[in-house]
């Protein structure tokens, strides 16, 4: 009876990487990015009134928006007018030159935006801008 000799199969190796799963998953983080970046940046949603304007230096400075429905936020976080008033109150005791963004909804009345101009006046607050949408 003769025997047979069951040899094993040599497994082949792979030289190459398959390029496509790769691929789809940068892809996928992109366009992740993409979609979540503006909302991360933004922060509040509000519509700004158009004017001609410099563009501002690129430096640390406090964002006060006011929204349409005349609700405030400092950097993005709610809070009060008379919170707003101490908040801003102690951060200029701190740095004389605090700089201050106000942000205000164009939907919004004239006097909203007029009572945080006089937290910043009553502060001596002078480095501050109205933010707008250029033309």
């Amino acid at each position: 009876m003769a025997v047979r000799l069951r040899r094993k199969k040599v497994s082949k190796q792979i030289n190459e990487i398959n390029m496509t799963p790769l691929i789809d998953l940068t892809f996928i983080l992109l366009i992740t990015f993409i979609i979540t970046m503006p909302a991360m940046e933004q922060g509040i949603s509000i519509k700004l009134p158009q004017g001609s304007t410099d563009i501002l230096p690129e430096t640390k400075s406090n964002v006060v928006t006011v929204d349409a429905l005349g609700e405030v936020y400092l950097n993005n976080r709610p809070i009060t007018m008379d919170d707003l008033d101490t908040t801003l109150g102690n951060m200029a005791a701190e740095s004389p030159d605090l700089a201050v963004l106000v942000r205000g909804d164009e939907r919004l009345e004239y006097g909203q935006i007029i009572r945080v101009m006089k937290i910043l006046y009553k502060h001596k607050i002078t480095r501050m801008a109205l933010v707008t949408l250029a033309d």
